[in-house]
């Protein structure tokens, strides 16, 4: 039976937890660990070959960071979805790890289902983050009074930046899906953009949320 398996990458420097990883994910029928490695480097030479779907990138690594080798896969791989998992959750490095163009970010004590439930939301277009991160990038955002966009625009940007995904910003703010995806156009229009990442970054640098 012929079926999609989503192609997974894994880049962690410790070698039992990339191991374990590894095992765990191999362990669901829809998902294939294609390749790990100990560092950025070695993922990006062979990233053409690999062809992910989704890497699960730790953010401190000999030689080239996370953050660093997110936004370089990111220039050869622009649809690649990267996960960061991590043991910081500081709100800076969270920034600087979606402005880089991660898709999620997931702590180290994150257990084994968590982890799974991310990847399954990336696979269905979310942005997973832990609760305690999506709080901190929303508390952080003071709002500019001269915003471009209008009150319903800026809920729709507050819940791209919690990771929420289409039918998740649909389902929060009782709207339709179709008007969601309306809203995120206009948003890009108006800010110039032309990704969620993007998105974020516009919102952070300019206090839209």
């Amino acid at each position: 039976m012929n079926y999609f398996r989503t192609r997974i990458c894994i880049v962690e420097d410790n070698v039992a937890v990339k191991d374990g990883f590894a095992l765990i994910l191999n362990s669901i029928s829809s998902y294939y660990v294609i390749n790990t490695y100990t560092n950025c480097e070695a993922a990006i030479k062979n990233l053409k070959n690999d062809s992910p779907d989704i890497i699960l990138m730790d953010l401190e690594l000999p030689g080239m960071s996370g953050i660093k080798g997110t936004a370089e896969i990111k220039k050869i791989l622009p649809k690649v979805d990267i996960i960061i998992n991590t043991i910081f959750e500081d709100s800076d490095l969270v920034f600087e790890a979606l402005c880089a163009g991660a898709s999620g970010y997931i702590t180290k004590n994150s257990n084994y289902k968590e982890l799974l439930d991310s990847i399954d939301q990336v696979v269905k277009g979310g942005a997973p983050m832990s609760t305690k991160i999506a709080k901190m990038v929303v508390k952080s955002f003071q709002k500019n009074p001269h915003s471009p966009l209008s009150n319903r625009e800026t809920e729709v940007l507050e819940q791209i930046a919690k990771g929420k995904s289409y039918s998740g910003i649909a389902k929060e703010l009782f709207i339709t899906k179709e008007t969601a995806k309306s809203h995120i156009k206009n948003i890009y229009s108006k800010l110039q953009v032309n990704s969620k990442a993007q998105a974020i970054a516009k919102a952070k640098s300019d206090k839209l949320i």
